[in-house]
């Protein structure tokens, strides 16, 4: 699944192991979820953070990034984040 391609409701895992839900329809490197950690809250989560995204029929898929986001992503690397 491309990332551009979730909409509001998808849940899945980040990375780090915690849980999380889109809470909007927008494109881009970052997307509003609310996420359960530590603390339950909601804010800005970069797209190559998301380790996959749970489907209707019980499925994980992965999230690909678009070659403008990758691009974008291998900036923020580069720079050490």
């Amino acid at each position: 699944m491309l990332a551009n391609d979730m909409r509001k409701g998808d849940e899945g895992r980040l990375l780090n192991g915690w849980k999380f839900r889109i809470e909007d329809n927008r494109k881009g490197l970052s997307r509003l979820a609310t996420v359960w950690g530590y603390e339950t809250e909601i804010g800005s989560v970069y797209v190559h953070d998301i380790a996959y995204v749970d489907t209707l029929d019980g499925r994980r898929e992965r999230i690909e990034l678009s070659k403008a986001q990758a691009a974008r992503v291998a900036a923020i690397r580069a720079a050490g984040f």
